[in-house]
């Protein structure tokens, strides 16, 4: 079992969208759908959520090392996206600060 390392990104994130440890590592642990991060060497994890009135996605940056699992950063996705489509500007803006 690897160790669970938070950034402060990412705890940050978590407050703002109201996202808990548990919430945040069920997404990574069984996710809908994984794909390469914007960053280099990062693995983004999703999960959806929600309703069919009002889906969502839970959405992890992660970086895996043999030893931990660096939480780089968390976020809820309004609606629904499509596999390998981009992110929103907004996110990316975000992302572009912590990298």
């Amino acid at each position: 079992m690897k160790r669970f390392y938070w950034t402060k990104h990412a705890q940050a994130k978590m407050r703002y969208y109201n996202l808990s440890e548990s919430r945040v590592k069920r997404a990574i642990r069984n996710p809908t759908r994984v794909e390469e991060g914007i960053a280099p060497g990062t693995i983004a994890a999703m999960q959806t959520a929600g309703s069919k009135k009002h889906p969502h996605e839970i959405w992890v940056m992660i970086v895996d090392t043999p030893e931990r699992r660096r939480i780089i950063s968390a976020w809820r996705y309004p609606g629904i996206t499509k596999s390998g489509g981009p992110l929103p500007g907004a996110i990316l803006k975000e992302f572009s600060e912590v990298l």
